[in-house]
């Protein structure tokens, strides 16, 4: 008995009758040549689709040129105060009066605290006195040795007589400026019962009250004050690092400095180099510089600690490659793919130093006029022919049913 089976090939069906199995097996190789033969017409007649080549991949390239490069260096910085007083007493007594808030901030010469004056008043006046007398004494041995001039030329008095006169007045102008100083004395110990204020700036807390015994030329302050506007930065680095940089082959760069605050905060103003010591620090191998910053809101407080980012040389030609054009080997060797000859993919050994804002500043590997590739690197294989196109530009669009990416166009990868 026959069987038919059927075939169905699109819109069409196909039927075919099972033959015998005698019939379908060949009489010398055992092959069911029949039933493998009718197989294929009808996987044939329902001709499947053969997948069409892969397109050239686009690769998005920049043109390598050579540029002056800042080499900016990140360094630990400590603020100090652009000028610091110590205020003491010149003069013994106590305290009568404190005439500053804590914390305010204060004019040079401005009164800060009153010491008791009536024992300098004293002394003032006492000198004061002493002058008179002495004046009064120059007056008198001077017109003495004057009446007794004429006499001694007509031997009336004895020559002797007019030395002795004439020494006695001498002496009394020397008694009179010894006391002139003496007054001038008093009167400044009298004017230092009022402490006045050395400089001007933020005066901090007071250390004695009223009514205190303060002693001229005592260890303890009584109080301090710091000029705040402008300010310093003090930077330690290391000298193996500034003699690298001086060893650059790069000029001088701009001496501006930024900082970054204790927070993350990037502090708004900008800092200049005022000088680095000339000698380097026996315990630590650093060599301090000093940066001074405008600081009109009191922002930066003495003591504090920040990150101040300058540049200190330049890199003469030097290259820099966005950061996601170099790659890593597996030994940690920095790699750039090129767009070699005949537009195919080359891969090329270059050497890094350090990141200069989102790109590496190369020092060796690539030369100008090269065809970097910055795009599409996930798509690219090398030695394999690529199509250059310059970064940035608008992708190709995908050829049809061809794979998309969310916009529409062809993704570069």
């Amino acid at each position: 008995m026959l069987r038919r089976t059927e075939l169905t090939c699109g819109a069409a069906t196909h039927t075919q009758p099972y033959m015998p199995l005698c019939a379908t097996i060949h009489p010398v190789k055992g092959l069911c040549c029949a039933a493998a033969s009718a197989a294929l017409l009808a996987l044939a007649a329902c001709g499947g689709k053969k997948e069409p080549p892969r397109p050239t991949p686009e690769a998005g390239y920049i043109v390598v040129k050579t540029q002056d490069v800042p080499i900016v260096n990140e360094l630990a910085g400590r603020v100090t105060p652009f000028e610091t007083s110590e205020v003491r007493p010149q003069v013994t007594g106590i305290i009568t009066a404190r005439l500053f808030t804590e914390g305010a901030t204060v004019r040079r010469g401005q009164p800060l605290y009153r010491i008791d004056p009536r024992v300098y008043q004293a002394q003032a006046e006492q000198a004061a006195a002493n002058l008179q007398s002495a004046e009064a004494n120059v007056v008198a041995t001077r017109q003495r040795a004057e009446r007794l001039a004429p006499l001694a030329k007509i031997e009336a008095v004895a020559q002797q007589d007019l030395t002795d006169a004439v020494a006695l007045s001498r002496q009394a102008a020397a008694t009179a400026a010894q006391t002139r100083a003496a007054l001038q004395a008093a009167r400044v110990n009298l004017a230092f019962t009022t402490v006045p204020a050395p400089i001007g700036g933020r005066i901090n807390r007071s250390l004695f009250t009223v009514g205190a015994l303060v002693t001229a030329g005592q260890v303890d302050p009584l109080t301090t004050i710091q000029r705040l506007d402008p300010i310093f930065v003090d930077m330690q680095q290391s000298s193996a690092d500034l003699l690298a940089l001086r060893r650059a082959a790069g000029g001088r760069a701009s001496s501006a400095v930024k900082l970054v605050l204790e927070d993350g905060s990037a502090y708004p103003l900008e800092g200049r180099v005022q000088f680095a010591e000339a000698m380097v620090d026996a315990g630590t191998g650093a060599v301090t510089l000093r940066a001074r910053f405008p600081n009109p809101n009191g922002v930066l407080l003495p003591g504090m600690y920040v990150r101040a980012s300058l540049a200190q040389s330049v890199a003469r030609n030097a290259v820099l490659v966005p950061q996601q054009g170099v790659t890593r080997d597996p030994k940690g060797g920095a790699t750039v793919m090129l767009v070699g000859p005949g537009d195919k993919a080359v891969i090329q050994p270059v050497e890094t130093d350090r990141t200069v804002g989102d790109a590496w500043l190369v020092t060796s590997g690539l030369k100008p006029g090269q065809r970097l590739i910055v795009e599409g690197l996930s798509k690219v294989k090398p030695d394999q022919k690529v199509k250059p196109v310059p970064a940035g530009s608008k992708p190709a669009p995908p050829p049809a049913g061809g794979r998309t990416g969310a916009s529409g166009q062809a993704p570069r990868g």
